[in-house]
Formats: structure tokens, sequence, C-alpha cells
């Protein structure tokens, strides 16, 4: 299969990663200038997935020439989770800041971390422990700690809670696409997405076509660039890197965030910002060096013996 991590080095898993994450850390942007023009949550987010399914599953006919029939389970073990994440975490933001959002969702790759050791997936090694401290001292310093500050509690429980199901949705998707491939899993899962937030959108009468041009352009971005895209080169990284490594290097996000924020939305680019997003970096650098380009340490142990 051409997605096979054998042809897919460390280093080019970890830029894989890394884009699909600055695929996703534009989203929030996106979804705050279409919601700025008057479209739903659920509006944004039906579409958005409903305008990847089709290209998604335009490139698997191409790939395999027919839809595996095991998708279905896909659908709805990757699609109902994905969907139920995409609406914490945006809802999130009825209650809170989204610089607090960003540190509460954050401390997913602390739980993915903690998951692989518990469960012994994946070693835990120095150099791994290292770089997630480094990565999160990074978020904390870029986001602000919420501190003294009194939160709303729905607002800090919606934000764990997406972070929590992201921490358990990472393996899942991982061994998923072990088995079917990046662009099947991520097809699936798109089109389940569509489903279910296309019946909840429509029971709370939230879908609608007539938004502004504006909005669609947000969600048509939304659609090709954050999902179509970003996740079918986020689950080939993911195919190599496995789930620890890949939480790591995906930290990248809340910095490419703030970046289209300046570009955009006229949010200032401060040294914290710029400080926080250089520990990252130097996180993401530090876990490459770490495995010398081997893929042996980037591999889960536990794999799909089965031809693919």
């Amino acid at each position: 299969m051409p997605s096979s991590s054998k042809a897919v080095t460390a280093s080019r898993a970890t830029l894989y990663v890394a884009l699909g994450a600055c695929g996703f850390g534009a989203i929030s942007i996106l979804f705050k200038i279409a919601t700025d023009s008057g479209a739903h949550l659920l509006d944004v987010l039906f579409w958005r997935y409903a305008i990847a399914a089709p290209l998604l599953l335009a490139a698997l006919l191409i790939q395999r020439g027919r839809p595996d029939p095991r998708g279905f389970r896909v659908m709805i073990l990757a699609g109902l989770p994905q969907s139920l994440i995409a609406i914490l975490s945006l809802k999130a933001l009825d209650y809170i800041s989204a610089a607090t959002l960003a540190f509460l969702f954050y401390t997913y790759p602390a739980m993915v971390a903690i998951l692989a050791r518990v469960r012994h997936s994946e070693p835990m090694s120095p150099t791994r422990l290292t770089a997630l401290a480094i990565s999160l001292t990074g978020i904390v310093v870029m986001v602000g700690s919420p501190g003294g500050d009194l939160l709303h509690p729905a607002g800090v429980s919606l934000a764990l809670i997406s972070a929590a199901m992201y921490a358990f949705y990472i393996p899942m998707v991982n061994n998923m696409q072990r088995e079917l491939g990046p662009v099947p899993v991520a097809m699936y899962m798109s089109a389940g997405a569509a489903v279910f937030l296309g019946f909840a959108g429509a029971a709370r009468g939230e879908l609608m076509l007539d938004m502004a041009p504006v909005a669609w352009s947000a969600v048509i971005a939304l659609g090709l660039v954050c999902t179509a895209g970003a996740f079918f080169v986020f689950l080939r990284g993911l195919n190599v890197l496995g789930p620890v490594r890949t939480a790591i290097v995906s930290t990248v996000e809340p910095f490419f965030t703030a970046i289209l924020g300046a570009m955009f939305l006229n949010q200032p680019m401060t040294a914290t910002v710029i400080a926080g997003g250089a520990l990252i970096a130097v996180a993401v650098v530090l876990l490459q060096r770490g495995v010398n380009g081997s893929t042996a340490d980037a591999r889960p142990k536990t794999q799909d013996p089965r031809p693919r």
C-alpha cells in the first residue's frame, strides 16, 4: 500500500504531523470568521465534514477502486467521537477564553503519554518525557495559566472532557488506520461526522445554505484544508510516529493559531507567544534527534501483523 509506514521516514512523518497540526490550528480562526458572519456552530461543522468526505472518497476510489466494507464501523467509532470533540471544544468558548481553552485542551499530550504507559503500548524514554515537559511548558508560556481567575465550571469541564476524549481518540484512530490506511479512515470519519452533525443540526434547525460569502469561504477552507488535507497528512504521520510522539509534535498547533490570529484577526503576537513557540520547537527537535530517524522507536510495539 502506498501509505505504508515503511515508505515514510520518521523525519517526513514528523513534518506530516506538523502540517496536519497547522491545518487543525486554523480551525478556530476560520470558525470565528464563519460564526461572526452569522453561521451556527453545527452549521459550520456539518458543512466542514460534508465537503471533506466526497474529496476523500474520490481519493479512496483512485487509490483502491472501491470502498472498504469495514468502513461503516469506522464511521461510527471515529465519526461520532470526532463530532463530539469538535462540538465540546468549540462550545467551551461560550464560557471561557480561547487562551484558557487552549491551555486546558493541550493537556491531552500528557494524557496520551499516560495512557500509553498504562497500556504498555509505547515506551516512555527520558527523551520523550523531557520533550513532553518542554512542549507543555511552551503551551503554558504561550497562552498563560488560568491562574487565580474564577473560571466557569462548565467551560473547564467541556475543555477537559474534549481533551480526554481526544487522548483516547488518537490511539483508537491509529489502530484503525494501520488496518485500513489513512485515506479510508479519514474518509469514513468525515462521512460519519457529517451524518451525526447533520442529524444534530437538523434537529436544532441550524442547517442552512444561505450563509454569507465570507462564511462559505471559511467553511470551504475548513473542509478542504483543515479536514481533508490535514487529516490525511496527520494520519500518515501517526502511522509512523505512534500516538505519543504524534501528540507531542502536534503541540505546534497553538503557535500556528497565534500566527493566524495576528494575521487575520489582528490579535497581538506577544513575547510570551514567541517564547512558547520556541519551547515547542525545541521539544519537536529534541524528540526527532532522540530517534535519529530510526523507525524502531517510532512505531508502537504492538502492530497488526496482517498484510495490508
